[in-house]
């Protein structure tokens, strides 16, 4: 099971949507922050030496996990205070959030779930660098958010 800790905002029917789209033989938890542009540029300038604001940064904690069954005892070192693997962190920027769901015409609900689960899938070894993986990442995201009741054509 995926537990989404974030002191902002509950993310658990999120993490309840997340079932079936990674294997693991273990509980796995992810943090998130919602924050704002200083802070989303503030950590891109830093961490990607990049000085702009993004929607959204993941910050996997495990390496070489796409696809693979996620176990305890191959990451001892990993687990949180109460556990589960620790697969990493993800900030979201509030104010790209807003203004991304007013440009794409949905809710604000739906592009903040949309953006952490974006993240996660991050922290879970997916990526978009290639068209291939980019449409694997996109058909994972849109089966999370179908199952959240805000898909594409739910117009959310």
């Amino acid at each position: 099971m995926l537990k989404i800790s974030c002191l902002q905002q509950n993310f658990d029917e999120l993490a309840a949507a997340f079932e079936g789209e990674y294997s693991a033989g273990c509980d796995i938890s992810a943090e998130v922050a919602i924050v704002d542009e200083e802070e989303i540029k503030r950590l891109n300038t830093e961490i990607r030496k990049t000085e702009k604001v993004t929607d959204v940064l993941s910050f996997p904690s495990l390496d070489g996990i796409r696809g693979r069954k996620l176990e305890i005892a191959d990451f001892p070192y990993d687990t949180d205070e109460e556990g589960a693997l620790f697969i990493g962190s993800v900030a979201v920027c509030a104010a790209r959030a807003e203004e991304q769901a007013k440009e794409f015409g949905h809710s604000l609900e739906r592009e903040m779930n949309y953006l952490v689960t974006h993240g996660i899938f991050h922290l879970l070894g997916y990526d978009h660098m290639t068209e291939a993986d980019k449409a694997e990442m996109r058909a994972k995201e849109e089966s999370v958010m179908e199952k959240l009741g805000l898909g594409r054509d739910k117009n959310a």
